[in-house]
């Protein structure tokens, strides 16, 4: 955000705008609530969206978190994780949730859903080698699993392993049983997720700004 902040307010949210899709009226109240986070300050920490009462309860609440600093959901060259983010990183991750209008053509669809594919797979792929492992994989099943309190770490373990087995035996049928698969690759990944419909249903609530909801000139914070 550096050399914009020296730019009129106008004139900054304008330009975030054209670089996230929000309309004016929809980056005011994401800024109102970036403000009241960061109590006031120009970069927000992880411990502040620690703070989030309605993300408390969230079983990747972890991998949410992270993903906001995560350099690569930021629209950076980069992989890497940032230690705070200012406002316009934040604004470009919370795009991500952005759904699609009557105005989307279908070009737009579809890379807003790619987008968005990119994004949970980032969440998952936590050291950023373009590969989900086995491990990682098992860490975000194992979370979503045992701390719903159904069953515990060991069952939640062999879950994500024959999932993660079911997944190398449809991504690379002839592989033989002693050969080792390295992971889901984003291609993978696509085509794992190929029938969901997510444009309209990956939306965020955890930040008490709804951004299916969010209509100009109404505040939602």
């Amino acid at each position: 955000m550096g050399g914009s902040q020296t730019r009129p307010e106008q004139n900054q949210y304008q330009d975030l705008v054209q670089k996230t899709g929000f309309s004016l009226e929809q980056i005011k109240n994401l800024h109102k609530r970036f403000r009241q986070l960061s109590e006031n300050k120009e970069t927000i920490s992880r411990e502040s969206l620690e703070k989030v009462v309605s993300l408390a309860n969230n079983p990747i609440k972890k991998q949410i978190i992270e993903a906001f600093f995560d350099k690569r959901n930021q629209g950076q060259d980069e992989a890497g994780s940032s230690q705070e983010i200012g406002f316009e990183q934040f604004l470009k991750v919370m795009a991500h949730f952005r759904p699609p209008t009557l105005k989307t053509s279908p070009e737009e669809r579809e890379a807003m859903r790619k987008e968005k594919l990119r994004f949970l797979f980032n969440m998952h792929d936590t050291d950023s080698d373009g590969t989900i492992t086995l491990a990682e994989y098992r860490t975000v099943v194992e979370e979503l699993l045992s701390r719903s309190g159904t069953m515990g770490g060991e069952a939640a373990r062999a879950i994500a392993d024959a999932a993660m087995l079911e997944v190398a035996s449809t991504n690379v049928p002839h592989m033989a049983p002693d050969d080792f698969y390295e992971g889901i690759t984003f291609e993978h990944f696509e085509q794992i997720l190929k029938g969901l419909e997510m444009e309209t249903r990956m939306h965020i609530r955890f930040l008490d700004v709804d951004t299916t909801t969010m209509h100009c000139g109404k505040s939602t914070s």
